[in-house]
Formats: structure tokens, C-alpha cells, sequence
């Protein structure tokens, strides 16, 4: 029989109700109160098929060769995962934990309007636990892309209104409140006519929430804000320096009394005479006037206004305010262009995504999409790329609802990398890139003998994912060798074949990571200390047997 716990114990704890508890019960209830939550969200948590199926089989991928796509050699590889995210996000903690600079989703907004389906079926509005799936749904997948990211990593989440409060809440959990901010997408243009009123106001925007791994060692890259201002930069002049926006000249009307020491008398191209107190002295002015950088209206009879270029701003700070970067209208004409018609219906516009990816990150980040959908993500990097000659990579994941992934998402993808023509005949010039294309698939999660050997064969795909090394060099019952620009990775699944591998690797020399079957969880590194070339040695399928039960624990 338990023993009780003695009386001051009982006493010190400050409530009566635990006086007659065993240490056990005792143990169980600190247990139980650590995990409540002083401040945040709650909700009951509803079982979802795709979390229930890691119990009893473990997601891995395949590729389908047949959909690679390779038109820069020298080029970076970007993935296309066909497959329930849950699934894809558990197989890219193991291949890319830590590797990913920017994320970024547009789930579903759970409006009740066939937008969000939970265990296959659609959530609608008068579900009672609509809110409770929804958030089921998203806060797994969020604490499993929370790990992806690099130390300085930032995911970028949309949402409506629908659900702004429940994820803004459910961010600052997992992050913290100091690592969440918000973003205001102002997503209609000034001439976009009718707009549903809810509740007594147009609604004219949606937000996206900004998640940091570690907000002090995030910087935003700094840019011309007004670039994306519709008509604020014009050349009506035909200015070949470019577009401008029309800067002020003068301070006040003129008077009897000169105001100061640029008080004077301009004349404009077509004669009239304008007397007033200007911001330069009159030779700065005449300076100006001479270079062009005056400009008088089209007539030539304007207040004059002075030539701000686009080129010659200075950069400023993010405003937190997005406007100008595209409409959910916009968005829809630009599928229609590649498509001939609307074949997803709220697709994000590639100017919004574009701006996120360039103010948050390098020209050579990895970004990861798990909620592609139509592939906005993957269209939008490859031609940032083009733009600005960066190296950027994407990770996009999608299911094949409605065949999204096959007949939507990658179909556009190759469209960008080979060239199209639009629907209105005009040809649109591919940009050449990589892409290789996997399906999820699944092995036993039992830890026996058997199911070791099958994830082992299994996992050749994740392991070149993971080390970025898709070129095969050597492909034998026992070895695997494969190769990109930097590195080669080498694959045992027979230990007796360690010495033939040693060989390779000293022949072709270079960087490399090694991966040998082992059924317990030995390191092999003693097998290689006498190499001289720089190797990283892991056992598989234990590595990847960590991962996952540190994922799917209860």
C-alpha cells in the first residue's frame, strides 16, 4: 500500500484537498499543474488520421525520377514533396532541422466555407469543434517547422480574421510573445469596386504573423518602401534616369514682403512667372533647372516640382504596413496567365511573397512552403532569382487534393523554368533551374530486425535531401555514391563493404558524409580515422529512428 505523505508535507502545500494523498498522487498532480498554462490558449485537442498513422508507419520519401527537372547545372536543386504535410515536416526534421532560413504558409483560414477539411472531411460552420481541429491541425505542424529553422530563421504565416486571435496566441506559445509581430497585407487595390462588408467595415486586408526562432538575430534587409506605392513613381517626361515621384520646391504663396533669403521669380518653359519662397537659393535652383531635375507639368506651366528618382532613394526600414505588393485579384491573373484559367481559387499575389523572401533573407536562403497549394512560393523565388542573380532554394510541400500537386503546382513550376505563352499569345521566356519531385511513402514503425532493414533502403532519397546530393556515381547491392558541386555522400548497407568504400573515397578525395547500416547504433568512426579526407560518419536507421521518436512520443 502507498505510503502517505507525512503531515507538514501536506501542511506546506496550502491546501487541504492534498492532506490525505499518497506521494504518488502527489507526483502525478505537480505533473499535471506544470502543464497548465498560466496565460495562452487552450482548446481540446481532436485526433487527426495523418498523426494517428505515425504510430504504426513512418513517413519516408520516394522520388519520382520521371518529374525531375535539371536546366542549370551549376545551379541549386529545389524540392517538390507531394504528400500530407504532417508527413513531409517529419521527414524534414530529419533531413533539414536547422537548415531553413524562411518559412512560409497560407493555410487554410477555417471560415467554414469548404476551405478546411479535418480527417477528409469538411469543417463547416456549424462543426462545435471547429475551432479545436482547426488548431489541432496547425499547432503539430507549426512546433515541427519551429525546428527547421536556422537560429536567425523567421516564419511568415497569412490568416484572416477568422482565425487572427487563436494563432497569434497559439505563435506566442510556441515562440514567445517577444518573438511574435504582425503584418498588415492590405490586399485589394483603390479600384477594386464592391467588397463584402462584415460587420460594419470593408475589409480590406489580412495579416501575416511573424515568428522568429531568435528576434535579436533577425535583420530585415532595408528597402525603398515607396517602390511599391501604385503611381507614386511616373516618367512622364520620358526621363532616362528612370522613374521619379514629384518632390515639393516651394514653401509658401508669394506676398508683398519677401519671406527670406529664397524669396525669388522663376519662369516656366511657357512663360508664366511664379514668385515664391523656394527650398533652394536661386543658383541651387537654376542648378536643378539646367540638369532637368525641375519638372513643370506636362504643359509646361505647372508650380514647378522637383525630380525624386527611384534610383537614387535611400532604403528604409520595413513598414509594417504592406501595401502595393498585389491583390488577391492580381494573384488570380497571374495563374490565369500561365493556366488560361483560375485552377485555385485565393491564390496569394507573387509580388507579396517576393517581398517577404527579399527583406528577410539572403540571395542564397532555403525557403520552405508546406502549404503550397498552386505554387506561388516556387514561381516567386525563381524569378527573384532571375532578378537580382540570387541563389535562392525552395522547399514546397503539398497533398494531391484535387490534384493540386500534379496538375497545378508542379505544372507551374515547369512552366516558369521552361517558358510559356501566356493566354493572350504572348511567349514568356522560361528560367533555367532544378527541381526534383517525391511522394511521401511509409515503412513499419515496429523496431524489429525487418522494419530497420526496409527504412534503411528506404531512406537513399531523404539522405541525398539531407546532404544536398542528387548526381548518383556509383550504385551497387551494397554501396551508394552520390555528388553534388561540394560533396559526396557515400550509403553502406553491408558493413563488409566499408573497405570498398574507402577506396572510392580515396580516389575521388573531397568533402564527405557516410551513412552505414548498422542494427544497433554504431558510430563506425574508428573505421575511418586513418582517411585523410574530411568525413562525417552516422548509422542509419538509428538517426533517423531518433528523430522520429522524439517527433511522435506520446
Amino acid at each position: 500500500m502507498s505510503q502517505k505523505l507525512p503531515l507538514q508535507l501536506s501542511v506546506q502545500t496550502g491546501n487541504q484537498k492534498y492532506s490525505h494523498w499518497t506521494k504518488e498522487q502527489l507526483v502525478d498532480e505537480v505533473a499535471r499543474l506544470r502543464k497548465r498554462k498560466k496565460y495562452g490558449l487552450v482548446w481540446e485537442d481532436k485526433p487527426e488520421d495523418v498523426v494517428e498513422q505515425c504510430k504504426t508507419e513512418l513517413p519516408v520519401l520516394k522520388e519520382v525520377k520521371n518529374k525531375a527537372i535539371a536546366k542549370d547545372k551549376n545551379g541549386p536543386v529545389n524540392i517538390l514533396i507531394e504528400g500530407d504535410n504532417y508527413h513531409a515536416l517529419s521527414v524534414l526534421n530529419y533531413t533539414h532541422k536547422g537548415k531553413i532560413d524562411v518559412i512560409y504558409i497560407d493555410p487554410p483560414y477555417n471560415t467554414g466555407n469548404k476551405d478546411f477539411k479535418y480527417n477528409d472531411h469538411w469543417v463547416d460552420k456549424e462543426d462545435t469543434y471547429r475551432h479545436s481541429k482547426w488548431l489541432s491541425f496547425l499547432s503539430g505542424r507549426l512546433r515541427f517547422a519551429k525546428n527547421l529553422l536556422k537560429s536567425n530563421g523567421v516564419m511568415f504565416i497569412s490568416i484572416d480574421d477568422n482565425e487572427y486571435a487563436a494563432l497569434k496566441l497559439l505563435c506566442d506559445g510556441l515562440f514567445g510573445e517577444s518573438n511574435v509581430e504582425t503584418i498588415i497585407w492590405h490586399k485589394v487595390s483603390d479600384d477594386s469596386g464592391r467588397l463584402k462588408v462584415t460587420h460594419r467595415f470593408r475589409r480590406e486586408h489580412e495579416y501575416i504573423i511573424v515568428c522568429y526562432k531568435n528576434k535579436d538575430s533577425v535583420f530585415f534587409k532595408k528597402y525603398l518602401s515607396d517602390r511599391n506605392y501604385k503611381n507614386v513613381y511616373t516618367n512622364p517626361d520620358n526621363d532616362p534616369r528612370g522613374p521619379y515621384k514629384q518632390g515639393i520646391v516651394s514653401n509658401t504663396e508669394a506676398t508683398s514682403n519677401p519671406k527670406g533669403k529664397n524669396y525669388y521669380s522663376i519662369k516656366t518653359p511657357s512663360g508664366r512667372i511664379v514668385t515664391r519662397q523656394w527650398r533652394y537659393p536661386e543658383e541651387e535652383f537654376k542648378k536643378l533647372d539646367k540638369d532637368k531635375r525641375i519638372y513643370y507639368g506636362k504643359d509646361g506651366s505647372s508650380i514647378p516640382s522637383i525630380k525624386v528618382f527611384i534610383n537614387e532613394q535611400k532604403e528604409t526600414t520595413p513598414t509594417s504596413i504592406f501595401y502595393g505588393l498585389g491583390t488577391a485579384k492580381t494573384a488570380g491573373f497571374e495563374l490565369e496567365a500561365i493556366f488560361g484559367n483560375k485552377p485555385f481559387i485565393y491564390p496569394k499575389p507573387v509580388t507579396l511573397i517576393q517581398h517577404i523572401i527579399h527583406i528577410a533573407s539572403a540571395q542564397d536562403c532555403l525557403v520552405l512552403d508546406f502549404m503550397a497549394g498552386s505554387g506561388t512560393t516556387g514561381q516567386a523565388i525563381l524569378q527573384l532569382n532571375k532578378k537580382d542573380g540570387g541563389h535562392r532554394r525552395f522547399i514546397l510541400c503539398t497533398n494531391n487534393e484535387n490534384n493540386i500537386a500534379t496538375e497545378v503546382c508542379y505544372p507551374r513550376i515547369v512552366k516558369v523554368i521552361d517558358g510559356y505563352k501566356e493566354a493572350k499569345g504572348k511567349m514568356v521566356v522560361g528560367i533555367k533551374s532544378n527541381i526534383r519531385y517525391f511522394r511521401t511513402s511509409f515503412v513499419g514503425a515496429e523496431p524489429n530486425d525487418k522494419n530497420k532493414e526496409v527504412l534503411t533502403k528506404q531512406a537513399t532519397e531523404m539522405l541525398c535531401m539531407r546532404e544536398d546530393t542528387f548526381e548518383s556515381v556509383k550504385e551497387t547491392r551494397t554501396i551508394k555514391i552520390f555528388r553534388s558541386s561540394k560533396q559526396h555522400t557515400g550509403i553502406v548497407f553491408d558493413e563488409d563493404a566499408i573497405p570498398a568504400l574507402k577506396k572510392d573515397i580515396a580516389k575521388i578525395g573531397g568533402v564527405w558524409s557516410v551513412y552505414i547500416f548498422s542494427l544497433a547504433d554504431d558510430t563506425f568512426d574508428d573505421e575511418f580515422e586513418d582517411m585523410k579526407q574530411k568525413i562525417t560518419v552516422a548509422p542509419i536507421p538509428e538517426a533517423i529512428l531518433r528523430v522520429y521518436r522524439r517527433l511522435f512520443k506520446a
